[in-house]
């Protein structure tokens, strides 16, 4: 259900892409909403991992405790092995990137390693490497860029509002109906980026479990997680990654559930304690 519900999100992002396009500007809109999403995904799809482990200042490491529980899991299920990286912060979180598993990049912060044990540990590495497994940094992409493209063609027709319409007819131009779209095309985008995100979230939680053996010790791990980011999260964490670490960097604010990127704790924690069944 969660890889249809995701084939769904996303069609409709392209559609609202496409549609928004040829609001402002006919087909030629529409053409270039289209070129521009494409181009903007490619860059971000290939270069994802250099950019956010940089933007993190991630070491690559080769031996230690995270690396040889990697090294095991990929081993266990037969899957390529990641480079691993450590971020230097103590708050403890975790994510994946690269344009696909056989350049995938795993990577937890300090403070992750010294708060988990290792069954725990392995948890959250199973659920990145999950995320690897079902291509979810090019899904995550893909939706990124496309909810971007409609927000940068809002903010087109804002300006079409103000000095009249353009690559159309002016008598088809409709100011209030260019407002209007400004204001909802964006929320609408946004609304369904985050939902592919939370949807993301259930299955690699699923996937993790399985490749682990262990639900219940991912979820062990995310209560610690979930914890520890809400007494201290994690300084200078770029919005635009937020959705990738394996819980909310963020702090809350008010933010309503449906704007969340993550899935609620709570019913994830359950999910994962529910595929063990009760406890004996």
């Amino acid at each position: 259900m969660n890889t249809l519900r995701t084939v769904v999100l996303l069609s409709v992002l392209t559609i609202g892409l496409v549609s928004v396009g040829g609001m402002i500007g006919g087909q030629g809109g529409a053409l270039f909403a289209l070129i521009m999403a494409g181009v903007i995904n490619m860059g971000s799809y290939w270069f994802s991992d250099k950019i956010v482990i940089k933007m993190y200042r991630g070491n690559q490491i080769t031996s230690g405790p995270l690396f040889e529980v990697v090294a095991e899991l990929c081993q266990h299920n037969q899957l390529p092995m990641p480079k691993v990286y450590t971020l230097p912060q103590s708050t403890p979180n975790a994510f994946a990137t690269g344009r696909n598993p056989e350049h995938a990049v795993v990577a937890a912060t300090e403070g992750l390693v010294h708060i988990l044990s290792r069954d725990e540990l392995q948890g959250v590495m199973a659920h990145e490497m999950s995320h690897v497994m079902h291509r979810d940094i090019l899904i995550g992409s893909i939706a990124a860029t496309i909810a971007g493209a409609i927000t940068y063609l809002a903010h087109m027709a804002q300006w079409a509002a103000i000095f009249g319409g353009f690559g159309r007819d002016e008598e088809d131009s409709n100011p209030l109906a260019l407002i209007a779209l400004a204001i909802i095309a964006p929320m609408a985008a946004m609304l369904i980026q985050m939902a592919i995100s939370r949807s993301r979230e259930y299955e690699a939680d699923k996937g993790g479990a399985q490749l682990c053996g262990n639900p219940r010790s991912l979820a062990r791990a995310l209560s610690k997680l979930e914890n520890a980011n809400r007494t201290a999260p994690m300084p200078r964490v770029n919005e635009a990654t937020a959705h990738m670490f394996i819980v909310n960097p963020l702090r809350g604010g008010g933010v309503t559930a449906l704007f969340a990127t993550h899935p609620p704790m709570a019913e994830r924690i359950r999910r994962l304690e529910a595929m063990t069944g009760p406890t004996e």
